[in-house]
C-alpha cells in the first residue's frame, strides 16, 4: 500500500484510516510515510525505528514541530472507513489519523514556509510509555525535536488546548493484624484503617492555578482498593491506589511531596508518574499561532505527549480535528469540516508574511 499526498486532506485521511496500524504494527504505514515524504526535496527525512521525522532547513528565525502518532487501538468492527454526510467514520479517524493527514499535507505542500518546520510521525503512543516513539526520539535524538513551539495534532475539536496536566499514581498502604472474624478483637482490620484516608480524599479541595490565563483544575481520587485474605479472616494489609492529576506549574517532585504530606501517617509509594506541560502561550510563536487560528484557548485536562516537549523546554499545545470523547470507541468518527479547517488554519499561519494576522 502507498499514500497519495496529492489527494485532498479528507481523502488522505481515508487512506490512513484504511491502512492498518495497531500499536507495534506500524511498520508498513511508517514505510509508506517515509517513501511519500522522501519524494519532496525540500525535506530532510530521518527514520528512527517506526518514527519518521521530516524537517525543512530554510534558515528561518523560528522552528515549529508538528507531530502526530501513527498507531491506533485494536479494530472494533470499525474498518474500512465510511464517509457519510460530511462525517468520516472509522478506526483512528479521530485518534488521530485526521491530524496525521493534516501534517502530511503540510509537509508535502509547504515548500517555503515562514518558519522552519519539523514534522514527526511516530509509533506506539497508545500503549505503555516504554514503547512510545516520540519518547524514544526525545532520549536518543533530542536535536530532532529542538524548536520554539510544538503542535501535537491530538483531537481537540479543532480548538487549542494548551499544555497538559501531570499524572501520578501512588499506593497508600495500611497494616493490621490477622485474626478470625469470630474473635475480631484479637486482631486489627487493615481495611477499616483506610476510613480516615478515604475521609481525607472526600474532603480534598482541588487546586485551580491560573497559568498563562488558563485555569487548571487538579484532581485526587482513589481508583483501586486491594485487601483481604479470606471470608473469615481480618486482613492485615490493605492498599488504596490514588491518582493525582496535577497542574503543570508543579513538578513531579513537588507533586510527590504534596502526596506524602497529604497522606501523612501512611506509607506512600509512587507506582507511575508523568510530568505536566506548561502552555507557554506567552511565547511569540504561540501568540502568533493563537491569533491565526482564533478562538479562546482552553487548558488540557488530561495527559498527552505535549509533556515530552515541555521536558525538552519546548512549549506545546494540542490542536487537531475530532472530538477526543470519541477516541477508541467503535463509533469513532470525525466531521470532515474540522479536518479541512485545521489544514487551512495551519497553512495560513505558516504562509503569512511578517506583520500579517498579528
Amino acid at each position: 500500500m502507498s499514500l497519495d499526498l496529492t489527494a485532498d486532506v479528507v481523502e488522505l485521511t481515508r487512506q490512513l484510516v484504511d491502512f492498518p496500524s495497531e500499536s507495534l504494527q506500524e511498520a508498513a504505514l511508517a514505510d509508506a510515510v517515509e517513501v511519500a515524504l522522501r519524494e519532496h526535496s525540500h525535506l530532510e527525512v530521518t527514520r528512527v525505528g517506526n518514527t519518521v521525522v521530516a524537517r525543512t532547513v530554510l534558515g528561518r528565525p523560528e522552528r515549529v514541530v508538528i507531530a502526530g502518532h501513527l498507531d491506533t487501538v485494536p479494530e472494533n468492527g470499525n474498518l474500512p472507513s465510511r464517509l457519510e454526510g460530511g462525517v468520516l467514520h472509522g478506526l483512528g479517524s479521530v485518534d488521530m489519523k485526521g491530524g496525521v493527514a493534516v501534517g502530511l499535507k503540510l509537509a508535502a505542500g509547504l515548500t517555503a514556509s515562514n518558519r522552519d518546520i519539523t514534522y514527526v510521525f511516530y509509533d506506539a503512543e497508545e500503549i505503555a510509555a516504554i514503547h512510545n516513539g516520540l519518547g524514544k526520539i526525545s532520549q536518543t535524538h533530542p536535536h530532532l525535536l529542538e524548536a520554539d513551539f510544538a503542535i501535537l495534532m491530538e483531537p481537540s475539536n479543532a480548538l487549542v488546548e494548551a499544555g497538559c496536566q501531570g499524572t501520578m499514581r501512588v499506593e497508600v498502604a495500611t497494616s493490621g493484624e490477622r485474626a478470625h472474624t469470630a474473635r475480631a478483637w484479637m486482631g486489627s482490620n487493615a481495611i477499616h484503617k483506610t476510613a480516615e484516608l478515604l475521609n481525607r480524599l472526600n474532603a480534598y479541595e482541588p487546586r485551580k492555578p491560573v497559568i498563562d490565563g488558563l485555569t487548571y483544575h487538579e484532581g485526587l481520587n482513589a481508583v483501586f482498593i486491594n485487601g483481604g485474605v479470606a471470608g473469615n479472616v481480618l486482613p492485615d494489609a490493605c492498599t488504596v491506589t490514588v491518582n493525582y492529576r496535577f497542574a503543570p506549574d508543579r513538578s513531579e517532585a513537588e507533586a510527590e511531596a504534596f502526596l506524602h504530606d497529604f497522606f501523612d501517617g501512611y506509607s506512600v509509594t509512587v507506582t507511575d508518574s508523568s510530568p505536566g506541560a506548561l502552555p507557554g502561550l506567552t511565547r511569540p510563536a504561540a501568540r502568533a499561532f493563537l491569533d491565526a487560528v482564533g478562538g479562546a484557548p482552553a487548558p488540557k485536562f488530561g495527559w498527552t505527549d505535549v509533556s515530552r516537549f515541555s521536558a525538552l523546554g519546548v512549549p506545546a499545545v494540542n490542536f487537531g480535528p475530532g472530538d477526543p470523547l470519541l477516541a477508541h470507541k467503535a463509533e469513532e468518527h470525525v466531521h470532515v469540516e474540522e479536518i479541512v479547517r485545521c489544514e487551512q488554519q495551519l497553512v495560513a499561519w505558516l504562509s503569512e508574511t511578517e506583520g500579517e494576522s498579528r
